[in-house]
């Protein structure tokens, strides 16, 4: 088996050299766009009308019969907010669940931690994503299967970059803020030819920490090109490098069934900790226009992550010695993925009824080579790593032992997907959406410490059927019914060779979700608002047998219903608003692991949020909100409970044609409260009252 192949970050020189004869040789002309103060409204909107995550197709949201959620970046990066879990944090049913090593999520009650694309390209390697070169984060609620292949069971989060537009501008923007956060970006654009559009995303950021000793750094270089070949033809290419360089914060143990009652400062790692990650992503997307009627796409995306991390973290708190045991890990992970994914989308008229078609092919290949080390033992067998004290912790206190390799698991991955959808106009009134997709799924794992492989072989179908009825022109009703798979070795991808019992010969486990809603346009197609009601079941679930605690069964039963609003849109004038309040209830239905009736960890019954911006084309502008999120527990055990909290965050700014000034202050009334949590062992502290102000200039 061959080690996953490397990018170099001057890859993209390659089509940039191209790009630099492409100006020359093209004549075709692009259509012309004008940035002016719609423009500049429609930016300020955080409403959006059409989306492509739900259908793989630009379509109406009020015409897609699923819930879906769109957080635009530049709403939360004005905040500081730097990760996927903390700008989605507030949507209804949408729960934080990241860890210190990578974004996690879990939307609808179930973990969507590998859940995520770039670009509608799956992005499922472990590691913190960048956000300054995303326009807007779309949240797909429900299996989406149909269309992405395995996963998928709570939902689907969709990054869109930015990509090259006519005549866009450039901007510069620098920002500071507590805890000596500092960061300069910049978004250039250019337009060589009338046929060439270039953009580049890059810079550079520092801060540190309220938590005791955690300091972060990034970096980030993303060009991208659009060239309009022919006048039937465009060609986008967009490659991203980022760095993420930092301390690892495993947060505090839960003491006697709460959080720790300890200064938020506290850490219990060790001064020589740190995380790196290194991630490269290239993409290419070539558009070919048939007809006015049918276009055909080819899109090829290749990723790959290096990360290194060393890394001492919480395991638990003894009560009799006031004491938080650790461990040490070392860990070298290098993960491949490469996507290709032809489809061809097309009109036509049957019957007089109108069809949107759309037919594709997927091939991946994904890699991942993670070798992990772990302190050496004791006689007795347990690790050498130092115990702290809970309120004197001294991170001073280090393993000096030896470290040993613990494993190393080389795992190959290849998938192949044809999946059809149909989206049925039958008149002005009702649309039906039908799709259906098969996919075959091959892991192979190789433990190269034992010389020992294993590989498991999977195919499944994933249909989905929705109707949308328009009785009045503002109001859409729909009901939608969906299925998705979660193969063996599926999710961190993988299987474990010569494990015992049968938890490699398992079939895929299956989740359904029936939703019935209504989505509507208020105050002259100012405002959009969605109500959505669902029943979400893992209904085969992996569980022990009772009869065979050795093996493995598919008979559990994990249950999500819910219901949620939202909101987003303008309201009168210069006011605009955005949020959305959801109530759920996600429990462990059936399970032989003593789970039974337990709640899923990390997710409220009750979240929300509500932001309402005063914002003129220039002048003076603000914005208030308020998230609030319920209670939850920090285990599926339902051991630690995290208590709800209530965060509100200001924000004032004056902005003229080419400079923008603003200041956000967070979680202004200073609440403490905890943001999510890995295990009653690693609960994570939500910031404190913070400055961010922010200055950017654009030409």
């Amino acid at each position: 088996m061959s080690a996953p192949s490397r990018l170099s970050p001057l890859a993209f020189g390659i089509s940039a050299l191209l790009g630099a004869g492409f100006a020359c040789a093209a004549s075709t002309t692009l259509p012309e766009t004008a940035i002016n103060a719609s423009n500049e409204q429609e930016e300020t909107n955080p409403r959006v009308k059409d989306v492509s995550t739900a259908t793989r197709t630009n379509t109406p949201v009020r015409y897609v019969p699923q819930a879906i959620d769109t957080v635009k970046t530049s709403n939360v990066l004005d905040y500081g907010t730097q990760s996927l879990g903390a700008a989605l944090n507030g949507l209804p049913n949408v729960s934080d669940s990241s860890d210190t090593r990578f974004d996690g999520l879990r939307i609808r009650g179930f973990d969507a931690s590998n859940d995520f694309y770039l670009d509608g390209i799956r992005d499922d390697s472990q590691y913190v994503r960048d956000l300054h070169n995303i326009e807007r984060l779309e949240v797909l609620k429900g299996p989406a299967a149909v269309l992405y292949g395995r996963g998928s069971q709570g939902g689907i989060v969709n990054r869109v970059s930015k990509a090259p537009q006519v005549g866009r501008r450039s901007s510069i923007e620098a920002q500071g803020g507590s805890n000596d956060l500092r960061s300069l970006y910049a978004d250039l654009s250019t337009d060589p030819t009338d046929t060439l559009s270039l953009r580049l995303n890059m810079g550079n950021m520092d801060a540190n920490s309220f938590r005791d000793g955690i300091s972060s750094h990034r970096q980030l270089f993303a060009p991208s090109m659009s060239w309009q070949l022919t006048p039937a033809l465009n060609w986008l290419v967009q490659y991203e490098y980022s760095r993420f360089d930092r301390t690892p914060d495993r947060g505090i143990p839960g003491v006697g069934g709460r959080p720790a009652d300890v200064g938020r400062d506290t850490t219990y790692g060790d001064n020589r900790d740190y995380i790196d990650d290194k991630a490269q992503s290239l993409r290419s997307r070539l558009s070919y226009d048939i007809n006015l009627d049918w276009q055909l796409r080819q899109t090829l995306g290749v990723f790959q992550l290096d990360s290194d991390f060393d890394n001492t973290y919480l395991t638990g708190y003894t009560a009799a010695t006031n004491r938080v045991t650790r461990q040490r890990w070392q860990q070298d992970l290098r993960t491949r993925n490469v996507f290709n994914n032809l489809e061809l989308e097309g009109r036509i008229e049957t019957f007089g009824l109108e069809h949107r078609l759309l037919t594709g092919v997927e091939v991946g290949s994904q890699r991942r080579d993670p070798r992990l080390y772990t302190a050496a033992t004791s006689g007795a067998g347990s690790q050498t790593v130092p115990t702290l004290d809970l309120y004197n912790p001294d991170r001073r206190q280090s393993h000096t032992g030896r470290m040993t390799l613990s494993s190393h698991n080389y795992t190959e991955v290849d998938s192949r997907a044809l999946y059809v959808q149909d989206q049925l106009r039958l008149n002005d009134q009702w649309q039906l959406l039908g799709g259906l997709r098969y996919d075959r799924f091959e892991v192979e794992t190789t433990n190269r410490v034992r010389g020992i492989s294993e590989a498991r072989d999977s195919h499944s179908t994933s249909p989905r059927v929705g109707v949308v009825w328009t009785p009045l022109p503002e109001h859409s009703f729909y009901a939608s019914w969906t299925k998705t798979f979660s193969p063996v070795g599926g999710g961190l991808i993988g299987i474990t060779p010569g494990t015992s019992g049968n938890a490699n010969e398992l079939s895929p486990e299956l989740t359904k979700q029936k939703e019935v809603g209504v989505k509507s346009d208020w105050l002259g197609d100012r405002l959009s608002t969605t109500l959505a009601l669902y029943e979400l079941e893992l209904y085969n679930r992996r569980t022990t047998d009772p009869n065979d605690p050795s093996l493995t069964i598919l008979t559990g039963l994990q249950r999500s219903r819910g219901v949620e609003l939202t909101a987003s849109g303008q309201l009168v004038g210069n006011w605009y608003l955005r949020g959305g309040v959801g109530i759920q209830d996600a429990t462990i239905v059936e399970d032989n692991n003593g789970l039974a009736g337990n709640r899923v960890s990390n997710v409220a019954k009750r979240n929300g949020s509500l932001f309402l911006t005063w914002k003129p084309e220039s002048g003076w502008y603000a914005e208030t909100g308020v998230t609030l999120v319920g209670q939850r527990y920090a285990d599926n055990q339902n051991t630690t409970v995290l208590p709800g909290y209530g965060r509100w965050d200001v924000l004032a700014g004056y902005r003229q044609k080419e400079w923008d000034l603003r200041a956000a202050l967070s979680n202004l009334t200073d609440r403490t409260y905890y943001s999510s949590a890995t295990s009653a062992a690693q609960i994570r502290v939500g910031d404190p009252r913070s400055l961010v102000v922010t200055g950017t200039y654009s030409f």
